[in-house]
């Protein structure tokens, strides 16, 4: 996706700081519940919001852990512990992770040095014509040409 012309939002969690340490609890290792994230206003024109998180220091290649679609324009924050229903009651769809499965699936990295979890949040002028479970690759190719503008916060979690 080209960033060129797109604006940005900045994308928080009251779990951990920037560049901080994903609390266990968010993990494999821990209870596996999604973090509770917020963000600003996205621009005018904003039809709906994509959320995905991945790892690119997978092992095996840059891994997907959340897919999340078609988030209402007017969304802010997200609580902890989203379902991982693949239809959620406010209309947005989850797509389906690297594990085999819609929802949330938190960081659980092979033992060794910390791994990169990227959330990154899009701004789109449109609604994605997308059924639940669409797999990232569906969602990132459906997205181009209507991301207004974009958010990033990057986490981290090792396990010894």
């Amino acid at each position: 996706m080209s960033t060129s012309s797109t604006g940005s939002m900045q994308l928080q969690s009251s779990a951990f700081s920037a560049g901080g340490m994903i609390p266990r609890e968010h993990t494999c290792d821990g209870a596996d519940r999604s973090p509770p994230l917020s963000w600003t206003e996205p621009p005018a024109g904003t039809k709906s919001l994509v959320l995905i998180m991945h790892d690119p220091d997978a092992p095996r290649g840059d891994f997907t852990h959340w897919v999340l679609y078609n988030l209402p324009a007017q969304t802010r924050q997200l609580d902890a512990g989203l379902p991982g229903d693949a239809q959620l009651p406010n209309g947005a769809r989850q797509g389906r992770t690297d594990f085999g499965r819609t929802g949330y699936g938190g960081p659980c990295p092979p033992p060794g040095p910390a791994h990169r979890y990227l959330f990154q949040l899009s701004a789109l002028d449109t609604m994605l014509d997308l059924a639940p479970g669409a797999s990232r690759a569906q969602v990132e190719a459906a997205m181009r040409g209507h991301v207004l503008a974009q958010g990033e916060l990057m986490g981290r979690y090792a396990r010894g």
